[in-house]
């Protein structure tokens, strides 16, 4: 509730209140007919490159289609005899996937006139209906979407079409392009704004007659990426899931400049380097990205091909100091930990209440994971997946170390619940013959009880070792609480790691598919194995395992726990 905020976010708010309405006001401006003349012809005329669609396509899509099923964001809906923009949605995911037309690419890859057919059908089907519309179809990112989607599939759309088709299409586009232009200042800050701005520069670029807006456009595109692309790489909302799909679109248009015998801004070469040095940072031993702040359902192809264009494959940054994550490397295991606060109130919608958590990999056998996002098929989950419970990390009186921002205005400016706390996070690294120690804390939770929590982690130099103290205490002396708060150290174990106890009530045994096996001991607290939901899967939410470390403290705590593999 209002009630419930600081003073700085109710300025904040209103900061970001005001700048909405002032975007929304400009665009609404700017697309009236005394000022849109100046975006260019509303026809495309000519397109002067086709830029190529790096995403994986999927010919089983038609298939699908074939028989009435559209699969989109993780949804299937039912369009047997009827269009698929007649039917009821399942989602607004699933809307805005079906207008943002980036299934296109899979009809493309049938090769069957069939496919064409079709394809050329929903586009002018969508012209026809959608020319003046409003709603999510002309959402600013929605349609920056479909006209990479559309620029990119053109010769697939215009080839072998009628003059009435061709018509349609290319007024289509050009109406689109100029209501991009006028109106990418009302799309959400965060991913979806850069995604305007790229595809209006794209566009501008591919399209004759548009020229003269590319500086401009150019210069505002960079502007935002510096806004958003943290030093080291890192995108301001930390889920280094959004840096994969920013660069399966910055790659072709980098190509676009060098085909119109343009130069790239500078920018573009230095950040996407940095990007690619935080993917590498933050990927585990199975080749995928580490499940943080909203990090969900992996995409093996899409990091693969960003990862081809890496010039220097072998080399991982030494650290990622302004995205804060700390990444230990020793022998075949890998750790990555959350050391950082929550995202600015504008881009943490999808943040989620992990500090201090860890995802540990050995070979290429995940081990620890946190149950990560869920697809958005699966939303009903979303809150779940987001308290630190589903974190490899301490959660003190069942309560999380972030809290959820319950205000209906501020959902509405940035997409979600954004989340607070912890406001103090410090960590720090040291290596002494070969092992490698972190040690870190936070303050999540000193409002509520008055406790920092402290981490140790240390990692032998074979990697098969791993000493934990996770501490409760006091910021600066001995606390005493009026009565014991239960506190439960959380290890998610990935769906495909089976585990069992010990014959010693405090040791859990650990087996990787692979066939290694690790103990897990633990003093000062009661080891139990009991079930998880592992989120971030294609199929769904999947059960699992965890074990968990759980007491009561009394204001003063520590936990020590040692994972070592068993040679």
């Amino acid at each position: 509730m209002a009630s419930r905020l600081k003073i700085s976010e109710r300025i904040r708010i209103t900061h970001l209140a005001a700048d909405r309405l002032r975007r929304d006001a400009i665009s609404s401006v700017l697309y009236s007919p005394p000022f849109r003349w100046q975006f260019g012809a509303s026809a495309a005329e000519q397109l002067l490159i086709v830029p190529q669609d790096l995403r994986t396509a999927d010919p089983s899509f038609w298939d699908e289609v074939e028989v009435g099923q559209f699969g989109l964001a993780g949804a299937v809906a039912l369009a047997d005899d009827v269009s698929p923009f007649d039917i009821i949605p399942p989602s607004e995911a699933w809307t805005r996937a079906l207008h943002g037309f980036a299934w296109l690419r899979h009809l493309a890859a049938v090769g069957r006139p069939e496919a064409r057919e079709m394809a050329q059908l929903l586009a002018a089907e969508w012209a026809m209906r959608h020319r003046g519309g409003s709603g999510i179809a002309w959402e600013p990112h929605v349609t920056g979407r479909r006209l990479i989607s559309w620029i990119s599939h053109s010769g697939f759309l215009l080839e072998e079409a009628d003059a009435e088709t061709y018509e349609i299409l290319t007024e289509s586009l050009g109406i689109q392009l100029v209501r991009l232009a006028a109106g990418w200042r009302s799309s959400p800050s965060g991913y979806p704004r850069l995604l305007s701005l790229l595809a209006l520069l794209l566009a501008q670029l591919c399209i004759s007659g548009h020229e003269g807006q590319v500086s401009e456009t150019e210069k505002l595109f960079v502007q935002e990426l510096d806004r958003q692309i943290l030093h080291d790489g890192g995108h301001v909302g930390r889920n280094p899931g959004i840096l994969v799909e920013l660069i399966l679109d910055l790659l072709p248009l980098s190509q676009c400049f060098a085909a119109r015998s343009r130069t790239a801004p500078p920018e573009f070469a230095a950040m996407l380097k940095a990007m690619l040095g935080m993917l590498k940072y933050m990927r585990l031993g199975d080749g995928m990205l580490a499940r943080f702040n909203g990090m969900g359902v992996a995409s093996p192809a899409g990091l693969a091909t960003v990862l081809v264009y890496d010039d220097n494959p072998g080399a991982i940054p030494a650290s990622a100091p302004a995205s804060k994550y700390i990444r230990l490397e020793r022998g075949a295991s890998i750790l990555i930990m959350d050391a950082g606060p929550p995202p600015p109130l504008e881009s943490a919608a999808a943040a989620h209440a992990g500090c201090l958590s860890f995802e540990l990999s050995v070979g290429t056998s995940l081990m620890l994971v946190n149950g990560g996002a869920p697809s958005s098929a699966n939303a009903d989950w979303r809150a779940a997946s987001r308290a630190t419970a589903s974190h490899n990390t301490l959660c003190l009186g069942e309560k999380s170390s972030s809290k959820l921002i319950r205000h209906k205005m501020l959902e509405g400016l940035v997409g979600g619940m954004p989340i607070r706390f912890p406001d103090e996070v410090k960590a720090k690294v040291e290596a002494q013959d070969g092992a490698i120690e972190l040690t870190a804390e936070h303050d999540g939770y000193m409002r509520r009880f008055g406790l920092m929590h402290r981490r140790t982690l240390a990692l032998a130099a074979s990697g098969r070792r791993l000493l934990g103290i996770d501490r409760l205490a006091g910021k600066h002396g001995t606390v005493r609480l009026r009565q014991d708060v239960p506190f439960a150290v959380h290890f998610h174990l990935h769906p495909a790691v089976r585990c069992r106890r010990g014959d010693n009530p405090s040791i859990a045994i650990i087996e990787l598919p692979g066939g290694d096996t690790w103990w897990f001991s633990l003093e000062g607290a009661r080891l139990a194995i009991e079930e998880s939901t592992y989120f971030a899967d294609s199929a769904g939410p999947r059960r699992s395992l965890q074990i968990v470390a759980r007491g009561a403290t009394f204001g003063e705590t520590e936990v020590r726990w040692v994972l070592e593999g068993q040679d």
